[in-house]
């Protein structure tokens, strides 16, 4: 966060909010919602954000990043088994069209440049399951190639105008139990308590970040609650003192 705001990776932002997660295995990732100062123009999003291969020759260290970290699959008929495939469809909506240049898009995410290889688009040969596959645009994670170069890592950028944005950051902060339980049981006895640590997942990296205090939530500026009563509506605390009296007098 300290490289994307001070260096003014994408301009000056106006304000921003994180959410760490972790998934089954442990490996953590930080979803990030960004606001510009000033917003940026369809035209603008090419020099910022690319959905394409690299060219080797020109910039070999981010070929290697992208194709090493930024290539989803490939899945469907080249491999049926990849986790994201549901009903014979890939739920991640890969291969996305080859498009000549970026369009805006009706659901707030536009159609990143995607150029087939007869339009100087690159491709490579992957190995799936023991087969050559050729991978072209097809398959690219959209990415920043500064992010990319800098972190050396997966980095999913996307750029966004659609409210559903927040409700996808915030919704992990108060993301639900995953796990249902159920049972024939005597009466009065439930154990919450077993129920909850049976559902709770903490991986280690995830002990290891709380017990060290580490941000999993933030968000600039900060907005806090503040607590406003309404007439006779403050709160009210009972002491050894008091509390006889309020019994015989309560407030209304």
């Amino acid at each position: 966060m300290n490289y994307i705001v001070k260096h003014k990776v994408f301009g000056i932002i106006r304000c921003w909010m994180y959410s760490v997660v972790w998934q089954k295995r442990g490996l953590p990732h930080a979803h990030i919602l960004l606001w510009m100062l000033d917003t940026i123009r369809p035209d603008d999003i090419d020099s910022i954000i690319s959905a394409e291969i690299p060219d080797p020759e020109t910039d070999p260290e981010l070929y290697s990043v992208v194709t090493t970290n930024m290539i989803h699959g490939p899945c469907g008929v080249h491999n049926p088994d990849s986790p994201c495939m549901e009903n014979g469809n890939c739920t991640k909506r890969f291969p996305r069209p080859l498009v000549a240049d970026t369009i805006s898009g009706i659901d707030g995410y536009p159609l990143y440049r995607r150029r087939s290889p007869d339009d100087n688009g690159k491709a490579i040969v992957m190995k799936v399951k023991g087969n050559n596959v050729i991978v072209d645009n097809r398959w690219i994670v959209p990415y920043c190639p500064l992010l990319s170069k800098t972190f050396a890592t997966h980095c999913n950028v996307e750029y966004c105008n659609s409210i559903k944005s927040i409700k996808y950051v915030c919704k992990y902060v108060n993301k639900g139990s995953d796990m249902a339980v159920f049972g024939i049981v005597e009466p009065n006895a439930n154990d919450e308590v077993t129920q909850f640590q049976l559902g709770r997942y903490v991986s280690c990296n995830e002990a290891i970040w709380r017990l060290f205090s580490f941000p999993i939530h933030e968000r600039h500026p900060t907005v806090v609650h503040l607590a406003v009563h309404l007439d006779n509506g403050q709160c009210v605390y009972f002491t050894d003192a008091n509390a006889e009296q309020n019994s015989h007098q309560p407030q209304r």
